[in-house]
């Protein structure tokens, strides 16, 4: 444990792996350090999980998976409902955690820690109600019998941007559906997954059923679990790129796959919309998390006719942002997670003016220690901007003004994105029209959020395969098994 961050956040943090039900330093001994954005300095000190570990944490899902498929629904029920419980009642302390080694503003990670905590209550729920099906077959000669069995050994891979919540929208539907996990978070942020492990074994979850294993060599050891026959699932969440290449490795042993991947989220605002709802939307889906999230508006297309008063009035709101360590109470906009990724956010910014952009606010690096960028609106984008191209991944709005509704759609849908979109207009019937055209798994309407435990999660196109949350995520655990039998 690590006494310092202990003060920092209010509990102990695990800082080890967690094989099989116990806390190890790992066959290789060695560690890397976890750094808090916000003053560029380490936090801990974490085991540094090998591919020889990785496979022990197979292993140990694999001996556990006879016996947690096997335990009634109502007992993983429970287990579920108390690991919510636990998590609600230590959630400022995750919230501190979190902020600590991602650096998002306070705020935003009490918000992450309350949703994260719900994906437990909700598949506390989901576990009991596994349903299956009975029909005669159309010709009479037999029954058809369907029922759902846990797929197996599933890998989780999680990333950085909101490191409790990608968590227990993996690990919940999993462990409900009977499955057992070895969970590999990002290297940037692996002190939440742990604590979270440890509040899952404190609720009664058996050794070896969940399994942590941080690691920097993230390709080599989920390569090595993607290659061992007794996985059989691969969860992941993280870019288009890597999605990819994961995809064509676990081709090779057909493995079952689902991958929540980049985004490119347009924000359309036609020009009857309520424009302070409009700006009040823009708001929470560009700037939560700093815009470091899949989810985040990253272009936004405004009708020339509202585009001055709505560029205006969305610069004044992110003007009085206050940008700071995400531990100070005020502090609105935290740090980026690390400096490649505020290098990119400064290039895009210059990319976009050198195309003509107009930067209304922000459209620089703070001068001070940590990972920081303004908010930034860059107004008068041309539709072919390199920009729109880019999930950006920071706190910077581009906006592009059109006139035809045709235009917006069609600019919206040129992306080889589709997880999320986002409409704003007082007309039902076209914000309808609209949302059934636009190429997304998502669509908010006259909302700026989208996030539910409750709702099918997912994108189309390159955004991924398959869905998390509501009752889609628990069945993305299952396997689908037809018995043809007669009486």
């Amino acid at each position: 444990m690590s006494g310092n961050l202990a003060d920092l956040v209010g509990i102990d943090v695990p800082t080890r792996l967690l094989i099989g039900g116990e806390w190890t330093g790992g066959r290789g001994g060695g560690t890397m350090a976890v750094i808090d954005p916000a003053t560029e300095d380490a936090l801990a000190e974490v085991a540094d999980g090998t591919v020889e570990d990785a496979l022990d944490a197979v292993g140990a899902a694999s001996g556990a998976l006879a016996g947690w498929a096997a335990t009634p629904p109502r007992e993983r029920a429970e287990c579920l409902r108390r690991t919510f419980e636990l998590m609600t009642e230590h959630g400022e302390a995750l919230a501190r955690l979190m902020t600590a080694e991602n650096g998002k503003a306070l705020r935003d990670a009490r918000a992450e820690a309350a949703y994260s905590a719900e994906f437990f209550r909700w598949y506390a729920e989901e576990a009991v109600r596994m349903e299956g099906g009975l029909m005669t077959s159309p010709s009479g000669a037999n029954k058809i019998l369907v029922m759902r069995q846990p797929v197996g050994v599933s890998v989780l891979v999680t990333p950085w941007n909101f490191p409790a919540a990608m968590a227990t929208r993996k690990i919940g539907p999993a462990l409900a559906a009977g499955c057992t996990v070895v969970l590999k978070p990002a290297s940037e942020t692996p002190l939440t997954a742990l604590a979270i492990a440890g509040l899952l074994a404190e609720a009664g979850v058996p050794g070896g059923v969940v399994n942590v294993l941080p690691s920097r060599k993230s390709g080599a050891v989920v390569s090595a679990m993607l290659n061992d026959p007794r996985v059989r699932k691969l969860s992941f969440t993280g870019s288009t790129e890597v999605g990819r290449i994961l995809l064509r490795e676990a081709a090779e042993t057909v493995v079952n796959t689902s991958m929540e991947l980049g985004g490119n989220a347009p924000f359309i605002i036609f020009e009857d919309a309520d424009i302070d709802a409009a700006v009040e939307g823009a708001l929470i889906a560009k700037m939560r998390n700093g815009g470091e999230a899949c989810t985040a508006a990253n272009r936004f297309y405004v009708h020339e006719a509202v585009a001055d008063e709505f560029s205006r009035k969305f610069a004044a709101r992110l003007d009085v942002m206050k940008v700071g360590p995400g531990l100070d109470e005020g502090t609105d906009v935290g740090p980026l997670v690390n400096e490649s990724t505020r290098s990119k956010v400064a290039e895009l910014v210059e990319s976009a003016t050198a195309d003509g952009g107009k930067v209304v606010t922000g459209g620089q690096a703070p001068g001070r220690r940590g990972y920081f960028y303004q908010p930034t609106v860059i107004d008068q984008v041309p539709s072919g901007a390199g920009i729109l191209g880019t999930e950006i991944f920071g706190p910077v709005a581009p906006v592009v003004r059109f006139s035809a509704e045709d235009d917006a759609v069609a600019w919206a849908n040129d992306t080889e994105f589709g997880l999320v979109s986002y409409v704003y207009t007082r007309d039902l019937s076209r914000g309808l029209r609209v949302s059934e055209a636009l190429e997304a798994g998502m669509v908010g309407l006259n909302r700026g959020i989208v996030s539910d435990p409750a709702a099918p999660f997912g994108g189309v196109k390159q955004s991924g395969i398959g869905r998390e949350g509501a009752h889609d995520g628990l069945l993305e655990f299952t396997e689908t098994k037809y018995i043809a039998t007669s009486w």
